[in-house]
């Protein structure tokens, strides 16, 4: 591809953990490149890319928005993702369209659980990346460990282009380490530009150990760049531009800038840097041409006022309003009615897409999360977006009779827009149950519910999405004959169960020859898998990470039917699972705890009566940071605890770290 055709284009996304600062310095970006004339502040509820009511209200992002500005000729289509463990998805799907991404460190609290997690996601994703570290003006702050928790945590080879100049409070500038000069922020004023001036003498021989450094990891990287320098000659400001781009798009560096987007410190060189460093479509890993037939992937779905609204990732080709599209991932056809540039909240009409391109649609009807537009039916799928796993239950219902249609309504709109969000009815109690990733996420579903759909829901307690799954491998024979008078019902099968790893999900698999088995009735054997794998044989939870094996049978050629040879799985499936130790498996989290030194044993101890397993611990500034699996069932509650126990000093953050087998006796009471 002539990444040329995309030169003036970059597709980024902020990213960061949960009050790094991310949305306070995406309101920065959208006022220094005249987006905004006035700037947004979380504190006071007047966010631009926050402008959901409950996000206003909470003080956190909950949804991804995006946006577009402009900086130095450039078009840069921008991403807000969520800092929050339970909107984990929004990061997901925006990381797997996005062709880089600045990632918003806490220049005192550091490498973050959820700063990890993404970190990890855009490694998945090979997604580009520059570091911001934010908050510099803040006690405690430190660049430097904050770039070695970077390489040690993360295993990033983090780059620093900037060393700050002043500590804390005194935070007024940076050191640029390219062209060896300072900005110096005289004022908070936002409008207020950098000045350009000498070094500071007390930083000139760090800066130039560190330029040092920086020179050596780019010429390395580059045969010409080396052969030069080895010869004495120092490459030019431009050349290590080029080199470091380079390093940079390839995922080989990570540069590192320093600042304070709260008061307005850091924030240009942080744009100048995303349009030298981070790449345009045309370069970005996996990439794909601007010509050729239409490839998109649709990553978010809204639902307002106006109808639903997709949000799709241009890769190949281009759309017009009114097109007619393929979805290629369930071969059905859909008219595209209008097309967006989307600013937060406002949305400015396009005639057409083209590749690279980042924008809304309507008009698509059943494009979900995930599928793939295309101009021909048969054209390939692009790889999907992962849904994470849901661990909480809750039981909805609504409150008056009348509301159950409204209800019904609301769940599958927001089931829709959030493929994280899970829907059930509970087999023994008939209870409809929303799954999702934390309190958090289910408490603004049940709110969307009142406020958009003007639903009045009654909810129980959250409880813990169990599991089960097998442990030992079983084989069973079951015929399933039923006569009644008219036609009967038969089917005979063989079924080997046998359990996979943790997260290897159901697979299933028939090794049926001979015509045994009619072929076209091996979809019902796996229907009637599918469906009884939802009530596992221990306590009614979800049978999960197992294999399912239809080895042999017979039919009938009259009495047989797909109905009989799914009825007969699904028997064969709960009489095989019966004999294959079925367990019970719990959701642990990963727990981290900030707390103060003097409230550290009463922290550990507490975590160990909740039968945790503390992992390690580790200073930050004046407190200690204890890390620990803990069974999720034990965590409901656990802030007003840690809070009695640290004098309200004391916090925490808590992820999926993985399932296990539940002990017996809390197996017991679970069931």
């Amino acid at each position: 591809m002539n990444s040329n055709t995309f030169r003036n284009l970059r597709n980024i996304g902020v990213i960061a953990h949960v009050d790094a600062g991310k949305t306070t310095t995406t309101e920065r970006i959208l006022f220094y490149t005249g987006e905004n004339h006035r700037i947004g502040e979380v504190h006071d509820g007047s966010t631009t890319m926050d402008f959901d009511p409950q996000e206003r209200a909470r003080g956190i992002t909950i949804h991804s928005a995006a946006t577009t500005v402009h900086w130095q000729g450039t078009q840069i289509n921008l991403i807000d993702t969520p800092g929050h463990i339970d909107f984990n998805i929004e990061v997901k799907r925006s990381l797997r369209v996005l062709d880089g991404a600045v990632v918003v460190f806490d220049g005192v609290a550091g490498v973050e659980p959820q700063t990890e997690t993404n970190w990890r996601l855009a490694d998945d994703y090979r997604v580009p990346r520059i570091a911001f570290v934010n908050k510099l003006d803040r006690a405690g702050a430190d660049f430097g460990r904050v770039v070695a928790m970077m390489r040690e945590r993360l295993g990033a080879n983090a780059l620093p282009l900037q060393l700050p100049i002043g500590a804390e409070g005194e935070v007024r500038g940076v050191v640029d380490l390219l062209e060896l000069q300072a900005l110096v922020w005289e004022r908070d004023d936002a409008s207020a530009p950098p000045r350009v001036t000498e070094i500071p003498p007390e930083l000139l021989d760090a800066a130039r150990a560190a330029r040092s450094r920086l020179v050596e990891a780019v010429v390395e990287r580059d045969d010409a760049l080396l052969d030069a320098w080895l010869q004495g000659r120092q490459p030019s400001v431009q050349a290590l531009r080029a080199g470091l781009r380079a390093a940079t798009v390839a995922g080989d560096v990570v540069p590192v800038l320093a600042g304070s987007a709260f008061r307005n410190r850091g924030v240009e060189p942080l744009l100048d840097a995303v349009v030298a460093y981070l790449p345009a479509p045309g370069e970005a890993p996996g990439a794909v041409t601007p010509g050729g037939p239409l490839s998109a992937l649709a990553f978010k779905l809204t639902a307002d006022d106006h109808g639903a609204m997709v949000f799709v990732r241009v890769y190949s080709g281009s759309l017009k309003r009114g097109d007619t599209v393929w979805n290629a991932s369930t071969g059905k056809a859909e008219r595209v009615a209008r097309l967006y540039e989307i600013h937060a909240d406002r949305r400015v009409e396009r005639e057409a897409l083209v590749a690279g391109d980042i924008a809304g649609i309507v008009g698509l009807k059943d494009v979900l999360t995930g599928h793939t537009l295309a101009d021909r039916k048969d054209a390939p799928v692009l790889e999907s977006i992962a849904v994470p796993e849901a661990v909480i239950d809750l039981a909805i219902e609504a409150k008056a009779q009348a509301d159950t249609a409204a209800l019904a309504k609301g769940l599958a709109v927001l089931v829709r827009e959030d493929p994280s969000l899970r829907l059930r009815q509970d087999v023994d109690s008939g209870q409809t149950l929303l799954s999702g990733m934390g309190e958090l996420q289910l408490e603004v579903a049940v709110e969307k519910l009142r406020s958009r759909f003007g639903v009045d829901v009654a909810v129980g307690r959250p409880q813990v999405a169990y599991r089960e799954t097998i442990t030992a491998p079983a084989e069973v024979r079951h015929v399933h004959r039923k006569q009644s008078g008219g036609p009967g019902q038969f089917a005979e099968l063989t079924l080997r169960v046998a359990p996979l790893a943790r997260g290897a999900g159901l697979r299933f698999e028939s090794t049926v020859v001979g015509g045994a088995i009619p072929r076209e009735f091996i979809p019902a054997v796996e229907a009637g898998i599918r469906r009884a794998a939802q009530a596992g044989p221990v306590a009614g939870y979800p049978l999960v990470d197992f294999e399912a094996v239809l080895v042999d049978g017979s039919h009938h050629v009259r009495d047989s039917s797909a109905m009989a040879f799914e009825l007969a799985a699904g028997a064969a499936l709960r009489e095989a699972a019966l004999k294959a130790a079925p367990v019970v498996l719990e959701p642990v989290m990963a727990v981290e705890v900030i707390t103060p030194a003097e409230s550290l044993g009463d922290v550990i101890g507490d975590l160990l009566r909740r039968r945790g397993q503390v992992q390690g611990q580790d200073s930050r500034g004046n407190a200690v940071v204890v890390t620990a699996h803990v069974p999720l069932e034990r965590m409901f509650g656990y802030i007003g605890q840690l809070r009695a126990l640290s004098s309200g000093r004391a916090q925490f953050t808590m992820q999926l770290s993985h399932y296990a087998e539940l002990p017996a006796r809390a197996a017991l009471a679970a069931a």
